[in-house]
């Protein structure tokens, strides 16, 4: 079956971009990041409830697959592995990716504070072995202005890249904002994450390019800047925290409005009462059907109806909590 993903770059790279070419991708890949608690809480409300497991965690990602809404599976390779055995991606116009490094600053085991240093580069996956049921993966980097921290993070990268090449295994490039800035003023990071990720991308060719970008949404200024820059490269913005549903809708919203092309939400969909009814939501929002004000409503109408409780009321859910969200209205 053709993937939907294939297509809709083809759409926004000639140009011929409209919203209901927007791609959206689920990253469940949290166990390359945490151990026992990626699957997410039990309970919402109480994680001393304890975890879910990995199997669990494994069905939501086949649930979500057949529901047919996402046009990128994003999962650690172990679990792409387990779930990609079981066909589930064999008529469906999803296509699998892996996370294809895990860097320092996603490291996040329980009591420890290795994502407080210097981001230092680091590869798990194996490409070779990947490949087998992935042709696509995430690479992530993170600047921080330090020379010798971001030298590391690019000699990683293009040796990564040279191995994919070869392989014929394609990627995309997540940068985030930095996670131990050096000599950075908050204002400052935007403007430093879009140079870095231009300066970065403009010695390669076509045949090692990323796909598209991940990350993280700092402003409608200067989304709108990386956007405008190149229109064959296509921008995607990352989820980061859980926050409000509200916050999940503006999001989607806003970066799309400001020249993002790509959503690859986590933990905004992971941690949401009913995964499902949330994403239902999503094209909605982006093909301007509905507000995220509407979206939101909408969404606790369902949880009502099908009698589930929400985390928060309607009202403190319909606010706005991500500070780079607010005062934007368009």
């Amino acid at each position: 079956m053709a993937k939907s993903l294939d297509v809709k770059l083809k759409k926004i790279t000639s140009g011929k971009y409209a919203p209901r070419d927007f791609i959206v991708a689920d990253a469940k890949d949290p166990e390359m990041s945490a151990g026992i608690s990626s699957p997410g809480p039990k309970d919402l409300g109480d994680e001393s409830k304890g975890y879910h497991t990995v199997g669990h965690f494994r069905q939501s990602i086949v649930d979500v697959v057949k529901q047919g809404v996402v046009d990128i599976m994003l999962v650690a390779a172990s679990s792409l592995e387990a779930v990609a055995a079981k066909g589930v991606f064999t008529k469906s116009h999803v296509t699998p990716a892996i996370r294809a490094n895990d860097a320092t600053d996603i490291w996040r085991a329980r009591h420890s504070s290795y994502a407080r240093e210097f981001a230092r580069p680091f590869r798990t996956a194996n490409l070779a072995l990947c490949r087998k049921f992935s042709d696509l993966g995430l690479y992530s980097v993170t600047f921080n202005n330090d020379l010798s921290a971001d030298y590391a993070h690019l000699e990683a990268y293009n040796a990564f890249r040279a191995e994919a090449t070869k392989l014929k295994f394609r990627h995309f490039l997540e940068v985030f904002n930095p996670n131990a800035p050096k000599n950075l003023s908050p204002e400052q990071v935007p403007a430093f994450v879009n140079d870095n990720i231009l300066r970065c991308i403009a010695g390669m060719t076509k045949a090692e390019r990323p796909i598209f970008l991940k990350m993280p949404f700092n402003g409608r200024k200067a989304m709108e800047e990386l956007a405008a820059y190149d229109t064959e490269l296509v921008v995607g913005v990352l989820g980061g925290s859980g926050g409000t549903t509200r916050d999940c809708f503006e999001l989607l919203h806003q970066s799309e409005k400001s020249g993002a092309r790509v959503s690859l939400f986590g933990r905004k969909i992971k941690l949401a009462e009913s995964p499902l009814d949330l994403l239902s939501l999503f094209r909605p929002v982006v093909e301007r059907a509905l507000t995220p004000e509407e979206a939101v409503r909408k969404y606790h109408s369902i949880l009502k109806d099908k009698k589930l409780a929400p985390v928060r009321s309607l009202e403190d859910d319909q606010k706005i909590t991500e500070s780079v969200l607010e005062g934007y209205r368009k």
